[in-house]
């Protein structure tokens, strides 16, 4: 019988992973509140941070991350088969598939996340930028997989920020952070 992985270890290995790439979540709230600071100016950094954070505890994210990063390593290590690999240390631009598992990871939070992803893959904003254009390293998969965080962190944020300016009770929110927090 197969055993599953406990969440706790799959969201732990997921930010561990990011934070051994050189990625913080205060790297990506940055881009959370350059995105949504001019729709909503009382934005601090902490809201940004909270749903960034939030957005880390869904399994899919989580699982983009670690599929995504670790196909980034093997090529790194040239551990990938040819033509794979080749395509992958250059980042081919014909080749959609780091877009495609970035994308996947946004659906849970709604075409507001799937549309920022789209702009944030094109603008590449602060640490987007950075790994994108970054030869150290291979960041095929990773820039889009922060795209895909920040979109999502983003338009989570977005819709507690409505339901603060609608003065929703706070169970309802609670509510609503939890069912987001499935999956």
């Amino acid at each position: 019988m197969k055993v599953p992985v406990p969440s706790n270890v799959v969201e732990q290995a997921a930010r561990t992973k990011l934070q051994e790439r050189g990625v913080t979540l205060e790297d990506i709230a940055n881009i959370v509140y350059e995105l949504q600071v001019k729709f909503y100016s009382k934005l601090t950094m902490e809201d940004c941070l909270e749903s960034v954070d939030a957005v880390l505890f869904k399994r899919e994210i989580q699982h983009a991350i670690l599929v995504g990063i670790e196909l980034d390593e093997l090529a790194e290590r040239g551990q990938l088969s040819e033509p794979l690999l080749s395509i992958i240390q250059s980042d081919e631009g014909l080749f959609g598939v780091d877009e495609t598992i970035a994308l996947g990871s946004v659906f849970g939070f709604g075409s507001i996340a799937v549309t920022t992803f789209g702009y944030l893959d094109k603008a590449k904003y602060g640490i987007i930028k950075d790994l994108d254009e970054g030869k150290e390293k291979t960041h095929t998969f990773l820039d889009d997989l922060v795209a895909s965080v920040a979109a999502s962190a983003a338009a989570r944020l977005a819709h507690r920020l409505r339901d603060r300016d609608e003065k929703r009770g706070r169970q309802e929110i609670e509510k609503r952070d939890l069912e987001d927090k499935i999956g």
